[in-house]
């Protein structure tokens, strides 16, 4: 099957309701531009946009004025977007700053399948705290308890927690969140699960002073982990991160899609914004894991050792 996936590069707007209003034309223009290619071929089109996008990255500082910005799940952003994957038989992947429940908040995506219904919340496992990136003050980590029980099932209807599999219409989805892209654990859980693609969406970038001195290395071992993750779980892998600077952080862009392979099949500039659009022939993922069968070798009767923290 061939699903067609575009992720939405963004930068913040001031105005309120700006982000979500560009997110809204953006996507529009973008499906139209598909248009009748897309459907006389059948593929399903998957959209994702960066992590939290609707508004400023709001971890800069720890302020307790930002939790105001959180809204449940549902809620108003989720729903104008579920109407609108509804009229364009689009899924969507929306990053929401969660309000769960009083005094309980999660750095979360939602998976808006393409009735328009939620077909699950992938809410972020490893948040970090590091200058200028003060999550801890604001995000409860996802459930991994839900996320452990969902592996090696199939699901359907809205599962939410751990590294739980998400299936919609056109592909089953594993959606980590920024920091969750560096663990080479969570991506095989979600392989493990039965993902065909895994969306991470980011709000990665240089902190003012460290650009200078280790900007491009540390792009270029970003693009290098998504890329290993491609390879070592044989299937498409991608990120859809912010664009421009907020504060001191100037986020860097380069959202870009890799195959089973760990080719770029296709990647954003570091400075405007942009649409990235790829075609993924999910068929690929079988033939590729025919030839690296990494998953057929695993010793899986010996690496009890990874559930400890350090090994003594």
């Amino acid at each position: 099957m061939s699903v067609r996936l575009s992720l939405i590069q963004m930068r913040h707007r001031d105005n309120v309701g700006g982000n979500v209003d560009a997110a809204v034309d953006r996507i529009k223009r973008v499906v139209a531009e598909a248009g009748a290619d897309a459907d006389a071929a059948g593929e399903g089109h998957i959209v994702c946009l960066p992590e939290l996008f609707a508004g400023e990255y709001p971890c800069q500082s720890e302020d307790h004025r930002q939790f105001d910005l959180a809204e449940p799940i549902p809620g108003p952003t989720t729903d104008r977007l579920s109407r609108l994957a509804a009229e364009l038989s689009v899924v969507i992947v929306v990053p929401v700053f969660e309000r769960r429940a009083p005094g309980l908040y999660h750095n979360a995506a939602a998976v808006i399948d393409a009735d328009g219904s939620i077909a699950g919340i992938s809410r972020k496992m490893h948040v970090p705290d590091d200058p200028l990136y003060y999550e801890k003050f604001y995000f409860t980590p996802g459930d991994a308890a839900a996320g452990d029980a969902a592996v090696g099932e199939e699901h359907s209807g809205c599962c939410t927690g751990g590294f739980n599999v998400i299936a919609t219409r056109y592909a089953k989805l594993g959606v980590g969140i920024c920091w969750d892209q560096w663990f080479p654990e969570a991506a095989r859980l979600w392989a493990l699960g039965g993902a065909e693609i895994l969306l991470y969406p980011s709000a990665i970038g240089w902190v003012d002073l460290d650009k200078a001195d280790s900007g491009a290395a540390t792009l270029e071992t970003w693009q290098i982990t998504l890329r290993s993750h491609a390879v070592a779980n044989g299937l498409f892998v991608v990120a859809a991160n912010r664009v421009g600077v907020e504060g001191r952080l100037e986020f860097w862009g380069r959202s870009m899609v890799v195959g089973p392979h760990g080719q770029v099949m296709a990647e954003a500039a570091d400075c405007e914004e942009s649409v990235v659009t790829a075609e993924l022939e999910l068929e690929a993922i079988d033939l590729t894991r025919r030839v690296w069968p990494f998953l057929r070798d695993r010793r899986v009767d010996a690496y009890g050792g990874l559930g400890k923290r350090w090994i003594e």
